[in-house]
């Protein structure tokens, strides 16, 4: 049976001459046999710890930020899950893997298979070019990285990214999901697709 497990990884994330300290959200998603590793951030060893005997069958990052895909070098070469990245953030793969190169590309539509269920990519620039969330209707969740959060959009003040794209993305791709679907963040805690709906800058009282 399918079942999702997070692992919280810590480390920074630098971009713009700044960094950061931050705590991830890795999601594995899967049964006893195989999985998929959804944003490798910093630290490989505990995820290949939680994912245990499991075959791995791929590494899928949400976005290019270095805190989430800091791992997934480690991670693939100790693995040899191939990882997926949106072509358009491969600016930003760049930054931290001089050498080597994201495995497939993760188009919008691509869907991904695991433990009897799929996985599909739907493309949410805003916070990133590249950014894509992951919608599993059958585990009735999407992943959204850091497109979307408990009380919002994502963060859009730094290079490549962009508020009213992001707040597009949101509104085109997410918020028409059910409402009970859950949101899956690339930090902090999870929320719904009603809530977030119900919330500024989407909700009636943002007076939109």
């Amino acid at each position: 049976m399918a079942r999702i497990d997070r692992v919280v990884t810590s480390g920074t994330f630098s971009l713009d001459g700044e960094t950061f300290e931050v705590d991830n959200n890795v999601w594995i998603v899967g049964d006893d046999d195989r999985a998929i590793v959804i944003d490798a951030a910093h630290d490989a060893e505990p995820i290949i710890a939680a994912l245990g005997t499991r075959e791995l069958l791929g590494i899928v990052c949400t976005h290019g930020h270095d805190d989430h895909i800091s791992a997934a070098g480690e991670l693939r070469d100790v693995t040899a899950a191939p990882v997926w990245l949106h072509p358009a953030d491969r600016m930003l793969w760049d930054v931290l893997y001089h050498d080597s190169s994201p495995d497939r590309d993760l188009l919008d539509g691509t869907t991904l298979s695991v433990a009897g269920i799929e996985l599909t990519a739907l493309h949410t620039p805003g916070h990133s070019p590249g950014s894509t969330c992951l919608v599993a209707p059958e585990l009735t969740t999407v992943f959204s990285g850091d497109t979307l959060f408990s009380g919002g959009p994502g963060a859009t003040g730094r290079s490549f990214s962009d508020r009213p794209t992001i707040e597009a993305s949101i509104r085109a791709r997410l918020l028409t999901l059910p409402g009970a679907t859950e949101v899956r963040t690339g930090h902090g805690d999870s929320t719904s697709i009603e809530a977030e709906a119900a919330r500024p800058p989407f909700g009636a009282q943002s007076g939109q």
